[in-house]
């Protein structure tokens, strides 16, 4: 309510920031007018659960999703599909919306707007783009698509175009479909900008071992084919047969349609401040087309993940709803599995620290997860572990965790300290339990913050 008179409230975005926006709102002001707005077909599709749909863990691709339209509108939402929103005037508080069905369009009155528009691929601007069998990996239609691929026999060798997250999940995935794949970065090491050169050598390994050939350091030049249909990758280094590319080589906001309207950065990410608004009264903005407050850094950061959306996304709602939220600092964790292996970071690391000036060290610790007197073959496994903290005041900063085992929520307590500003000597004796069905009296977090006020920068479980 405001003023006692109903509010209106259109959210631009179905993936997690607008889906928690709407959420938000609904949950505290279930009477508040919503308009939901989708340019596809559907909404809410979750990108990152594409793998699982593709390697057949989930069977419907229509279950890789928070919200249905339906159960939306049952709640009172007013859900438009295949209607995009293509204009803003915050002057007059309207949003020019154009119905993609009939190609018509109307002007629609907004009291608060949320803006979760997101990124899109960036484009790879090389010779042979347009060449058939030349896809993208976000999104539902290209995930149907790509199952198609999956068990298309005239498909023998998949190049990918970018070793991030996106990029190596395609690539596991065609790998397993028994698939001949090359997985090409301008970077020298596979998920780099994830993890350090201790985790990323093993999973490099493991990659070639699983038939993925990692082309590291190598700039596409341009894709070759034949009758109109992609055959090759061309890079500086080489070139490699494929029948089928996919490119997961960055993204870029979506913001083309808000410039001189709203304020954005040299990326075109919107400027938000600490409740998520606008440069522009009354307009909110959430998600990958924004920047968040990085708390390792006391600064600001783009993180594309859900959970850094789905926080932004309740703050917003909850400032529209008159209850006054700060958007949380964040560590920017996560965690992803590359075939055996189950891994995670968060906050600074080695190679990451540079981009943001802050000087850090590192310990490195190896281990098993559970005592050694346990086997293998009963769930025992060798764990890896990096701590990351700023060398003259012992605060922690970052980490990055990785075994066969999944030992990946250690690193939340990580993201905790990161948060809480913690240092070295509040995490060396932290209480964390011990059963030897699960892990080691000393928790990997504790010796390798002992070992560090040591000065040591390596160490070995003992």
């Amino acid at each position: 309510m405001k003023g006692g008179i109903l509010m209106k409230v259109i959210v631009v975005g179905s993936s997690h920031g607008g889906y928690e926006a709407v959420r938000g709102i609904i949950s505290e002001a279930p009477d508040t007018e919503i308009q939901w707005y989708e340019k596809g077909d559907f909404i809410s599709f979750l990108s990152c659960g594409m793998q699982l749909y593709l390697e057949g863990v989930v069977k419907n691709v229509n279950d890789v999703r928070y919200e249905t339209a339906g159960h939306a509108r049952s709640q009172g939402v007013s859900v438009f599909v295949r209607q995009e929103v293509t204009a803003l005037d915050p002057g007059e508080h309207t949003v020019t919306v154009h119905n993609l069905d009939d190609d018509s369009t109307r002007s629609e009155h907004y009291d608060k707007l949320v803006l979760s528009v997101g990124a899109v691929p960036a484009p790879l601007p090389v010779p042979g783009a347009d060449l058939a069998n030349v896809y993208a990996m976000r999104g539902r239609d290209w995930a149907i698509r790509l199952k198609a691929k999956t068990v298309d026999p005239t498909v023998q060798n998949v190049a990918v175009i970018g070793a991030g997250y996106i990029g190596v999940e395609a690539a596991e995935v065609f790998a397993k479909a028994g698939k001949h794949v090359t997985l090409i970065d301008v970077l020298p090491r596979a998920l780099q900008l994830y993890l350090d050169e201790e985790f990323t050598d093993t999973l490099t390994q493991t990659m070639r071992e699983h038939g993925i050939y990692p082309a590291m350091g190598q700039g596409v030049k341009q894709f070759t084919g034949t009758d109109g249909q992609v055959s090759g990758v061309e890079t500086d280094a080489g070139t490699y047969p494929a029948d089928l590319v996919i490119i997961s080589a960055g993204i870029k906001p979506a913001t083309n349609w808000l410039k001189g309207v709203v304020d954005l950065d040299t990326r075109g990410l919107i400027d938000v401040d600490a409740h998520q608004q606008t440069s522009v009264p009354d307009v909110y903005a959430v998600g990958d087309a924004t920047l968040v407050p990085f708390a390792p850094t006391d600064g600001m950061a783009r993180i594309a993940l859900a959970t850094v959306a789905r926080r932004q996304g309740r703050t917003a709602a909850k400032n529209i709803l008159g209850q006054p939220m700060t958007m949380p600092a964040v560590s920017g964790a996560s965690a992803l599995s590359v075939f055996d292996y189950h891994f995670a970071s968060t906050g600074l690391k080695e190679g990451t620290a540079d981009q943001f000036g802050v000087k850090t060290q590192s310990i490195f610790v190896t281990d098993t997860v559970r005592p050694q007197f346990v086997p293998d073959a009963a769930g025992n496994a060798k764990v890896a572990f990096k701590l990351t903290y700023d060398p003259a005041t012992k605060r922690v900063l970052g980490a990055q965790i990785m075994s066969t085992r999944d030992v990946t929520a250690n690193i939340n307590a990580i993201s905790l300290a990161v948060q809480g500003k913690m240092t070295l000597d509040d995490l060396a004796y932290a209480d964390f339990f011990f059963q030897p069905g699960f892990d080691r009296p000393w928790n990997i977090i504790n010796v390798a913050t002992q070992a560090a006020l040591l000065g040591k920068t390596t160490t070995e479980a003992e």
